[in-house]
């Protein structure tokens, strides 16, 4: 068996495009994956078209094979879209793989563990914070911490048991800004918190809890929004509101552990990083409680060893998951063979046709996910209905 074609397809997602890598072998195999060039990592899809003829004509089935010489090839330019690139190639052999063997890819990394994965809804209520993106979902507007309560009856009512948000900025209880902070995006530079932020996110948590009524795990994504000394403000102020964790970006470990050991909450992390070499340094560090790592972007088989290396260290082990149905059940299967598996992020406020990519949905059932057992992914791509919604390119905004 020999790779004859590497191939890129895009489609809009609403307010992002999702990405795919196609990969076709002399045997008529296809082997999918998903990847995303819409947060950070412009031009990964020209990395991946110079990294694809190295592989043509290469067995499909000798992923770490592949994965060494492409790695081999970068060394002197580790991690970012080159790293994003090689993981984007990987997955799609291991989807390969899985259907030239009949088998799914959970198989190749050792077997499941277990069939069933809880989950969190991410983003609750960030994609409703905002007109555009709200009515792309098909959602109101959250206008007030009212509205924070009825979303978490709505969370408690469709039976998940864990949610995430971000930081959500009402003034006198109010939504008067279309408020939300990624540290990514919208706040940076600044990463300071100050008391109005500070004071906003306690009263939303606290409408969380008001409305699953404490029934449900509340988790906190700060992203990259501080330094030291405004995560550790944060944490404490948040101290006995009952987090299940509170997620944060930074990229010092050292900082990081210093943090965690100032905090009653127990602290994720580590979602921005590559390979073992870049995750070791956080676990000898003893800088998280939960590692989150990102599929897309390392690769399932590298993923393993991370969780196996986490696994070494009594670290738990999530994944970042906020993309499409595919790298959704690439998730799964990674989540389905570790032994250190805590819960898996999953969006559910989607555009509607975002379940028209995939021929196989993934199965949730009161907030699981039920990993399948079909060959390779088991979720092979709608190509019809990807062409049907063209990507929207968006030039980057000017530095002002």
């Amino acid at each position: 068996m020999k790779i004859t074609s590497v191939e890129s397809l895009h489609c809009n997602a609403g307010w992002a495009n999702l990405s795919f890598l196609k990969i076709t072998t002399d045997d008529g195999i296809i082997g999918y994956s998903e990847y995303n060039q819409s947060y950070g990592s412009m031009g990964l899809s020209a990395v991946i078209d110079q990294l694809s003829p190295i592989i043509i004509g290469s067995n499909p089935l000798d992923n770490e094979v592949i994965f060494a010489r492409l790695y081999a090839i970068t060394r002197q330019a580790p991690g970012g879209i080159n790293a994003q690139a090689i993981a984007a190639i990987e997955n799609a052999l291991l989807d390969v793989k899985g259907k030239a063997l009949g088998i799914p890819v959970y198989q190749l990394l050792g077997g499941a563990v277990r069939d069933r994965l809880r989950l969190y809804w991410s983003h609750c209520g960030t994609y409703r914070m905002a007109e555009e993106m709200a009515s792309q979902v098909g959602k109101p507007v959250l206008k007030s911490l009212e509205d924070i309560r009825l979303l978490g009856a709505e969370v408690k009512a469709s039976g998940y048991t864990a949610l995430k948000c971000n930081m959500f900025v009402f003034k006198d209880g109010l939504n008067r800004e279309g408020g939300y902070t990624h540290g990514w995006r919208r706040s940076f530079p600044e990463r300071n918190a100050e008391k109005a932020l500070i004071n906003s996110v306690c009263e939303e948590i606290e409408a969380f809890h008001d409305g699953t009524g404490g029934d449900v795990d509340i988790m906190l994504d700060t992203n990259f929004n501080f330094n030291p000394e405004g995560y550790i403000k944060m944490l404490r102020a948040l101290a006995s509101r009952d987090l299940c964790w509170c997620e944060m970006d930074i990229f010092n470990p050292e900082a990081l552990a210093y943090i965690r050991s100032q905090s009653e909450i127990p602290i994720a992390s580590c979602e921005s990083l590559y390979g073992t070499k870049e995750f070791r340094r956080y676990f000898e560090a003893q800088s998280v409680d939960v590692a989150i790592i990102d599929v897309p972007w390392n690769g399932a088989w590298q993923s393993y060893k991370i969780a196996a290396l986490a696994d070494t260290y009594e670290v738990n082990i999530a994944p970042h998951n906020f993309y499409g149905h595919l790298a959704t059940m690439m998730s799964a299967h990674f989540c389905a063979a570790i032994p250190n598996f805590r819960i898996m992020e999953i969006d559910v406020d989607e555009v509607p046709w975002k379940d028209e990519l995939v021929l196989h949905l993934p199965k949730i059932i009161d907030g699981y996910l039920i990993v399948p057992d079909r060959p390779g992914w088991g979720c092979d791509l709608n190509e019809d209905a990807i062409r049907a919604h063209p990507p929207i390119w968006h030039k980057p905004r000017p530095i002002r």
